[in-house]
Parts: structure tokens; C-alpha cells; sequence
């Protein structure tokens, strides 16, 4: 045999031998993402790249901003064909809520994303998986919540024990409505009520926009009251009862990814120190902010 026809065949079985491996390779990506294994009868694809992306909202929602660099993560990955969205969340502040909900729906516009209702996804949790075109629920999930709340403290009768005497200067007579030191007008009164309900009626709009529900009929229990996810099946609020990986072989199913799916998620599944002492921090600020005077609407 001539030396480059041993060379050619040296590359030949070098080309064999990185085929194989990459396919066991994949093969062992595939098992080790996807939880719990592959399922008894699926067959999984050594070269297939198809992955289905895993977005977690865990905890009182505060801040957008890790959410949203995650949710972007998952729109530029080619690989990624679908996404599920694991919420287990009590809600929080509006504003993140709605800006979650917004790149949700944007990124559902590019590839199909799929809510999976945890222990509670109620308020602004809720409000968040409305931004997916499917929600799949546990029977027994907390959800629901459609409703707005805002708290003020009234602290004139501590201050007289104390014997602290606030002094306010303000600009215009509203510039200081919600403080502590003094009860609250008439006036403030329908001032904020009419506020918070605005902000009740933008809620309920992305609620009846995203699950087809007209305004009247989801009138009768947006109203802040908590549902289970069988009772919000019958309500038209979830469109299916099953489990997370239901959630997960439905997105599968919807992008034809065969067998198991490889899972891509979006940030490490334990949430590291740093994030939870953050997470408590937003938390405690926004408990101390409502009980000091300050506003904020909670969803």
C-alpha cells in the first residue's frame, strides 16, 4: 500500500472515529438534560441539535432584568425550537410583570413558548404566563389572582408616641399623597382608587386579549380571587391540566423534535447566593416601602 493511500485512509478512520464520538457524545448531552432520562419506547437522535428551552420565574417578581436577558438568550439560540416557561411565583410589582409578559409574547412571535404552573402562579405570575400561547396547570396549582393591591400605612399615632412631629414641604397638595403622618383626604382617596383601578383594567385587557375571554365574562372573577388549576380550566384561564414535563413533550410536539428533547436552560437551575440575598433584599424593600408610606402597586 502506497503512502498516501495510508494516508488517506488514516484520515478515513479519523473521520469514523470523531462521527462516533460526537454521536455518543450527543447522546449523553440528550439523557443528562433531560431530567429524568429518556422515556421507556422514545428514541433519541445522536445528531439531532433541537432543543427546547427552559425559562424559570421562581419567587416574588421585583426586577425584569435577569428575566429578559434570559428570555433573549432563548430567542437568539438557533438550536432551541420551543420554549417552556416554569412559573412558580406569588406575583409582584406590575411593571416587571408587564415587561416580562411583552418579550414573552415577542418571543413566542419567533418560536412557540409554553407556560407549566408550578406550586402558585397567581397574579402577576399569572400575568406573565399570559405572554404564551399555551398554559398547562397541575390541578391543584394557586393561580388566578386577577387583581391589583397598593397599601399605605397610617403612623400619625406612633410619631405622637415617640414624639417625632414629621414636617412636609411639597410642591403641588397631591406631592405627598400616601404619607404616614397624616390620614389620607377624601379627595386622595378617589384619586388613588381610580389609579390603582387603571391599573386593574390593564391587567384584565392582557388576560382578555391573550385567553380570548371577553371583558364581561372575565369580569365575574377578576376580581382578585385565587383559583385552582382545575377551576381555571373551567374558567378558559389554562388551556390544559397536566404536569411540567407535559408542558415539555406538548413543545416538543409542536417544533416535531422526536423522543425525549434535549432541555437548554436559560440559567443554572440553582439559584446561586447571591440571587436569592437579592431576591429577600427586593422583598424586604418593597415590605418596608408599603409599611413606611411609601407607594407601589402589587400584583
Amino acid at each position: 500500500m502506497g503512502r498516501k493511500s495510508m494516508i488517506v485512509l488514516l484520515l478515513v478512520a479519523s473521520l469514523v472515529v470523531i462521527v462516533l464520538f460526537l454521536g455518543v457524545f450527543s447522546s449523553f448531552l440528550r439523557l443528562s438534560n433531560s431530567g429524568d432520562g429518556g422515556m421507556p419506547g422514545n428514541s433519541v437522535s445522536f445528531f439531532d441539535s433541537s432543543e427546547v428551552g427552559i425559562l424559570e420565574i421562581e419567587g416574588v417578581i421585583m426586577d425584569s432584568e435577569e428575566t429578559l436577558k434570559n428570555i433573549k438568550k432563548l430567542r437568539l439560540r438557533d438550536s432551541v425550537k420551543a420554549v417552556v416557561v416554569r412559573v412558580n411565583s406569588p406575583g409582584g410589582a406590575v411593571a416587571p410583570s408587564q415587561e416580562i409578559y411583552e418579550e414573552l409574547k415577542r418571543l413566542d412571535s419567533v418560536k412557540p413558548v409554553i407556560s407549566s404552573l408550578s406550586s402558585v402562579a397567581a397574579s402577576g405570575g399569572y400575568y406573565v404566563a399570559c405572554g404564551t400561547r399555551t398554559i398547562v396547570s397541575n390541578p391543584a396549582t394557586l393561580t388566578g389572582s386577577i387583581g391589583v393591591i397598593m397599601q399605605l400605612a397610617y403612623l400619625e399615632k406612633l410619631y405622637e408616641f415617640i414624639r417625632v412631629s414629621p414636617i412636609t414641604f411639597k410642591s403641588g397638595k397631591f406631592k405627598d399623597i400616601g404619607n404616614s403622618a397624616r390620614v389620607i383626604t377624601e379627595e386622595e382617596k378617589k384619586l388613588m382608587q381610580n389609579m390603582l383601578d387603571n391599573v386593574h383594567m390593564q391587567f384584565k385587557k392582557a388576560v382578555s386579549d391573550s385567553r380570548k375571554i371577553p371583558m364581561k365574562v372575565l369580569d365575574n372573577f377578576a376580581d382578585g380571587r385565587i383559583l385552582t388549576g382545575e377551576q381555571a380550566y373551567e374558567l378558559g384561564l389554562v388551556d390544559y391540566i397536566g404536569t411540567y414535563d407535559d408542558a415539555i413533550r406538548y413543545a416538543a410536539k409542536l417544533v416535531s423534535i422526536d423522543g425525549e428533547p434535549r432541555l437548554y436552560y436559560s440559567r443554572e437551575k440553582k439559584q446561586n447566593l447571591r440571587e436569592f440575598l437579592s431576591g429577600v433584599k427586593s422583598l424586604i424593600l418593597s415590605v418596608i416601602a408599603e409599611t413606611a408610606g411609601g407607594m407601589s402597586f402589587i400584583m
